[in-house]
């Protein structure tokens, strides 16, 4: 797994200081530009999620997140989405560590399949961390996107 100096990446509570400021960036990042924000009920929803920061280890700010949900009616596989690191930490491999991490926590839980929808424009991201594109290029909340999946692998004893 990948690790990145200086970096912490932990689950969040819903509802705790950290999930907010992780609340603040996915809306600054992921929603503002699109004219959207989140209401309380779609926050409210989140309770049964998955919620992991990545943390500035001086600071403690929340500089990267992300969700897992289950995914309804298929036992053993989750979402990920809203995955989002802040504008001037990008290219510091913040969010493929926060992709791998999201991968363990998963597997940890028996999942053993992710998937995503990702943007058009981050879809090759995620392709290096081994996800396959499915279908067909399809539009939500107004962009470009392609469905993607990748098979988790079980746990270790040693690991």
């Amino acid at each position: 797994m990948m690790d990145v100096p200086g970096i912490t990446i932990v689950e969040m509570p819903h509802g705790a200081a950290a999930w907010r400021e992780a609340v603040k960036l996915r809306e600054r990042i992921l929603r503002a530009p699109l004219g959207l924000e989140f209401s309380p009920e779609e926050l409210a929803a989140e309770s049964g999620d998955l919620h992991l920061g990545a943390f500035e280890a001086v600071t403690g700010a929340v500089i990267g997140c992300l969700v897992l949900s289950p995914v309804e009616g298929k036992p053993g596989a989750c979402r990920m989405r809203q995955v989002a690191v802040t504008e001037s930490r990008r290219e510091e491999g913040i969010g493929a560590a926060l992709v791998m991490r999201a991968e363990v926590f998963a597997a940890a839980r028996g999942f053993r399949e992710m998937t995503l929808h990702a943007r058009e424009s981050v879809a090759g991201f995620y392709e290096r961390l081994g996800y396959a594109a499915e279908g067909s290029p399809f539009v939500e909340v107004t962009i470009p996107h392609r469905a993607m999946r990748k098979t988790l692998e079980a746990p270790t004893e040693s690991g």
